[in-house]
């Protein structure tokens, strides 16, 4: 039935009727660590949270259908997440990801994985002729961020893909920017997907986690298995707050890239403002490729102010209703400088030749009215 359901709908009903003594309305949190045998063979399917849980197995079945996976493993973060799928990997393994992705990630490739052995090239993704001549013979994965974090680049998934497939790596794809209300990339050919469920899916700032989906079985059972051997499983009171989010992800969405679009008109037009990426602006380089493979442009928008740092940070500390603070995809607007905060693991050669400039502000768009982000947004540039 899960599969005739429209998207909106499996939000709601996947992974609820867990209830059969009482039949509640949402799904319950069990907190138990462990659970009784019936003999020294057989449970009812949990024996030990780390390994298994009720509420979090209702939540991976939710995003699983969400995204036409398999499968899915809820993680504690979005970086256990992708620490998980990285142990997929070997020393001497060579592995593709673009020079613009998160700040975080690019720490735990450059200053973890490598130091034990994991070649990473970091390349410019743009073009897929980059990733192309970027293949090597032990090249066994290429690591997808699109949009990129913080310029909102754009990746052509199924260009990748196909390269992928011609060398026999693996394609992972970080989907947090869009969540899968406005982007698939299992659709594409894609084989992990991974997710930070502390931004879009829970979408309320009061929960961090992870998420793992797989295209095929042989994925999804060595993920299963690395979850539970590093210890990486959310709880199951995180599960039930990313499940609860999830009930309002499609109006949510339709909300936050409303208003997103609202803003990047106004400040691609602002005399205070250098340049604008938003995929949603026609002037944007990856435009025609945004409409092709996402439903829609998503909330995130950042700008280059004109001038200098000083000018950039009067704007983000004059700002009243976009919060100074990390992370992103809650109903409240957040703003935030990436040469500080999201990406200050990179180093500034790094972050210059990513395109992160000084001047570079990130927002993450929130649900308010849009009248007041506008209002607030103008006041704080004309300072």
């Amino acid at each position: 039935m899960t599969e005739s359901l429209r998207f909106e709908t499996r939000c709601v009903h996947v992974g609820v009727d867990k209830d059969s003594a009482y039949d509640s309305a949402i799904t319950p949190i069990y907190p138990s660590s462990t659970f009784g045998w019936s003999d020294l063979k057989t449970n009812k399917g949990y024996e030990y949270t780390r390994s298994g849980n009720p509420t979090r197995r209702a939540l991976e079945e939710n995003i699983a259908a969400l995204e036409g996976g398999v499968d899915c493993k809820a993680t504690a973060t979005g970086m256990s997440a992708i620490t998980t799928v990285l142990h997929m990997f070997k020393p001497g393994d060579h592995i593709i990801a673009g020079n613009d992705i998160y700040g975080g990630t690019y720490r735990l490739f450059e200053a973890v994985f490598a130091p034990l052995g994991i070649e990473i090239s970091f390349i410019n993704m743009q073009d897929a002729a980059n990733v192309r001549k970027a293949v090597k013979p032990n090249t066994r994965c290429i690591w997808i961020e699109t949009p990129s974090n913080p310029l909102l680049n754009l990746v052509d998934i199924e260009a990748v893909v196909e390269i992928a497939r011609g060398c026999g790596a693996l394609t992972v794809a970080d989907n947090t920017f869009l969540s899968p209300y406005l982007q698939r990339p299992l659709e594409l050919g894609v084989d992990v997907v991974i997710h930070s469920t502390t931004k879009y899916l829970n979408g309320h700032s009061d929960v961090v986690g992870g998420a793992i989906v797989s295209a095929r079985k042989e994925q999804a059972d060595k993920i299963g298995y690395l979850v539970n051997a590093l210890g990486q499983g959310c709880s199951p009171f995180d599960a039930w707050l990313v499940l609860r989010g999830i009930k309002t992800l499609g109006p949510r969405m339709e909300a936050h890239q409303r208003n997103a679009a609202a803003i990047a008109r106004m400040l691609d037009g602002h005399a205070a403002v250098e340049r604008v990426y938003y995929p949603g602006l026609e002037s944007h380089p990856h435009h025609a490729l945004a409409k092709k493979q996402q439903k829609g442009f998503g909330a995130m928008v950042t700008f280059d102010v004109k001038g200098d740092r000083a000018r950039a940070e009067r704007v983000m500390t004059r700002l009243k209703l976009f919060r100074l603070a990390e992370s992103l995809g809650g109903v409240e607007s957040l703003v935030a400088y990436p040469d500080t905060m999201s990406h200050a693991s990179m180093t500034e050669e790094s972050r210059r030749a990513a395109g992160i400039s000084e001047r570079t502000v990130r927002v993450s768009v929130g649900i308010e009215h849009v009248d007041d982000l506008l209002a607030d947004l103008r006041q704080a540039l004309e300072a």
